[in-house]
């Protein structure tokens, strides 16, 4: 699989996006975030990101270095993306979207590569 367009968005449909992202390419990390929420990620440049509706039901959380801004929905609390200057990305902005917010994607057919977020 190469990269696809997908759409996604939190449970509720508050908020929606348009994606370009490789699913062949997606990470789990144990770090103190990621690990309870269970996301598997999949980073793209920000340029292959479009917010279609929602912005207004968006809030903020960021913690430790505060590069990372987690994006979930005030309405549901779902946290279907975040955005930074992620290590993995080179410097580049870039997206992390929750493969599991993703439309007709079946999370279980993803093999997702493990990250050691707790050692960074």
């Amino acid at each position: 699989m190469s990269a696809q367009t997908y759409q996604g968005g939190c449970q509720c449909g508050a908020v929606r996006y348009e994606v370009t992202t490789d699913l062949d390419r997606t990470f789990s990390c144990n770090c103190s975030r990621c690990g309870r929420l269970g996301t598997i990620l999949s980073f793209t440049p920000k340029t292959n990101f479009s917010l279609l509706s929602g912005a207004d039901s968006l809030t903020l959380y960021q913690f430790n270095t505060k590069i990372i801004q987690h994006q979930f929905c005030k309405v549901c609390g779902v946290e279907s993306f975040a955005s930074g200057q992620f290590k993995r990305g080179g410097g580049v902005e870039m997206v992390a979207v929750n493969a599991r917010c993703l439309d007709g994607v079946e999370p279980d057919q993803l093999a997702p590569t493990k990250i050691d977020g707790r050692s960074f």
